[in-house]
């Protein structure tokens, strides 16, 4: 038996196979646990059936989390398909490009209220809507990065998108723990990811990132998809309200060592 065996999981936010949505499906897929996917808009779905084909997944649904409907119509077939659901994992964040270069400062009225909307919201409005199908002992979990509560280049309107995300993690914890359900968040390191390689100077950021982290390696959606298992399994059965962080070791550091790359050479 795997650790998530018995156990409904639904995944919002699937993009393609280099979604840390996909690094987490393959993980729930190994570990037992029975899978719905649903992902955002039609371009995507010619990518996204023949991954859950790969998975022997069946319930894939289109949802636009900007609609409170779209939303109840997903909750509504999932509890037809399903009955229960243990996780729910949101894996879905989106700025205008133009809000992912320059100044935050220049950010659009329309563009923050978008942002926050689609990556922040969009947690709060499954959350609710799924309430009434989340079984005790469940979990919800989301993804956010370490520009929640540092500077990143580029990462802008993002940023503050994900500091309100990670807020609301807390939040939502508070209110669904006398449910005994768990909400936690994991904070991965740069990967390259469809959203990633949106951002202005990702590329640069990837490739110094594995030069400053403690264990000097990058991080990978697999490695995302492992910490997943955890904090929805049962081995994390009183972590809540948490911020996990997954990559290598970056957010201890304040400044790179001068000295590592003379020591490794």
């Amino acid at each position: 038996m795997g650790l998530l065996t018995n156990k409904n999981a639904l995944i919002f936010g699937l993009a393609n196979d280099k979604s840390i949505a996909w690094g987490i499906a393959q993980a729930f897929a190994r570990e037992g646990a029975t899978l719905g996917f649903s992902y955002a808009g039609e371009t995507l779905e010619k990518r996204v059936r023949p991954l859950a084909a790969r998975l022997n997944v069946d319930f894939v649904e289109q949802c636009d989390v900007a609609s409170d409907d779209q939303i109840a119509a997903v909750a509504q077939k999932a509890a037809e398909r399903f009955g229960q659901i243990d996780i729910l994992v949101h894996s879905i964040g989106f700025a205008n490009k133009d809000e992912l270069s320059g100044h935050f400062y220049d950010t659009s009225r329309a563009g923050f209220h978008m942002a926050m909307d689609i990556s922040v919201y969009s947690f709060v409005g499954l959350a609710r809507a799924f309430q009434p199908l989340l079984r005790k002992g469940g979990a919800l979990l989301t993804l956010t990065y370490y520009g929640s509560v540092k500077v990143a280049p580029n990462y802008n309107m993002m940023g503050v998108a994900k500091a309100a995300l990670e807020a609301s993690t807390r939040y939502m914890a508070s209110d669904f723990g006398p449910q005994g359900i768990r909400v936690n968040a994991i904070s991965a390191g740069p990967i390259r990811t469809l959203a990633a390689m949106g951002v202005s100077g990702f590329r640069d950021m990837y490739k110094n990132f594995a030069d400053m982290a403690p264990m000097r390696e990058n991080v990978t959606a697999e490695d995302c998809g492992n910490a997943a298992v955890y904090l929805c399994s049962d081995m994390s059965a009183h972590v809540t309200g948490e911020v996990l962080y997954v990559d290598s070791g970056f957010n201890i550091m304040a400044a790179s060592d001068p000295k590592a790359n003379k020591e490794e050479q």
